[in-house]
């Protein structure tokens, strides 16, 4: 059964437990997955990925399908579906139960694909395609992420900034964090503020240069730092940016050493991590523990405090900062 995005509430959750999200658009998928079906589904998530399931499905089926008195109902999500699963899925479907809800992610299917045919036929199974976004829902998604953040924010640098995501959700939200970052201590963001978070080399972003620090390669923090001579103003942004993703890997850092499962602390994190960014984040999770990085939070508020005391010296301040986390041994 073919359905909009829009239209999930008509998802009957009592007899429509396989449900296919497929499309390019992998940004709109995460999005919705985490906001709109996770919430009204089970909270206990195992999530795989097709090749994790077809390696050995024996061990799948039994995983999903053993009863527990503490794991009653589950939701199986399974990343990157093709034709390939499309046995293992039919046969699933076949069985009877209660409990059980999957979630299948999949690329762009062409209306060839005979898993998106099974997909739309079925009465007890949904459809959902996810399409590129047009520059209308990419404004639709900033306008609603600046009033849920009260971000202060002129129309024209919002549309320069959508412009720049060229058609990727993903890319806007994280040009969109960037200026809550850069807002700390500002009242409103303008079409100025934006060449001041633009003017790394065309190569990288800052998000790249803050979270190729954190995973500890060295070699790219490397090449990124030579070929950018950071200004006073870019300085003190990268800063402002460093501490907050620093903050929210404090509290996945946290979550995790409570409950020692990475795949449970990612797919809950709030707000959610998009798909392309989970490794990277598992990497600095690993790395990181809440000890230590609430050491990192301390120096980067020092560093800021030095950089805003030492002006002219604002480049090598914040290079030799990065160099020295980068390089700074945190796994114990």
């Amino acid at each position: 059964m073919i359905l909009k995005y829009f239209d999930f509430k008509k998802i009957n959750l009592k007899t429509q437990k396989f449900i296919l999200l497929y499309g390019n658009n992998q940004g709109h998928k995460e999005e919705f997955l985490n906001e709109n079906l996770k919430p009204i589904l089970p909270k206990n998530i195992y999530s795989y990925d097709e090749t994790e399931v077809l390696k050995n499905i024996d061990d799948f089926q039994q995983t999903i399908f053993n009863k527990s008195f503490f794991d009653n109902d589950k939701l199986i999500i399974i990343n990157r579906i093709s034709e390939k699963s499309l046995k293992i899925i039919e046969e699933i479907s076949n069985k009877e139960f209660n409990d059980i809800f999957f979630i299948l992610l999949g690329g762009s299917l062409d209306n060839k694909s005979k898993i998106r045919k099974f997909f739309e036929k079925e009465i007890n199974t949904i459809c959902i395609p996810f399409y590129e976004d047009n520059i209308q829902s990419l404004n639709l998604f900033a306008q609603k992420f600046i009033k849920e953040r009260k971000i202060n924010i002129s129309q024209q640098a919002l549309n320069i900034i959508i412009e720049r995501a060229r058609g990727d959700r993903i890319n806007l939200k994280n040009e969109l964090e960037k200026i809550e970052s850069f807002l700390l201590n500002k009242n409103k963001f303008d079409l100025n503020d934006i060449l001041k978070l633009s003017n790394l080399s065309e190569n990288y972003e800052i998000s790249d240069l803050i979270d190729n620090c954190l995973s500890k390669n060295k070699r790219k923090i490397i090449n990124i730092l030579n070929e950018n001579n950071f200004s006073n103003d870019e300085s003190i942004t990268i800063s402002r940016i460093f501490l907050n993703k620093a903050k929210k890997i404090l509290k996945l850092s946290e979550e995790y050493e409570n409950n020692k499962d990475i795949e449970l602390t990612i797919s809950s994190a709030k707000p959610p991590i998009f798909w392309k960014e989970k490794e990277m984040t598992k990497q600095q999770i690993y790395k990181w523990s809440p000890k230590n990085i609430k050491e990192l939070i301390y120096k980067l508020n020092e560093v800021e405090l030095q950089i805003k005391n030492n002006i002219n010296n604002s480049n090598n301040l914040i290079t030799n900062f990065i160099l020295e986390t980068c390089s700074s041994d945190v796994n114990n």
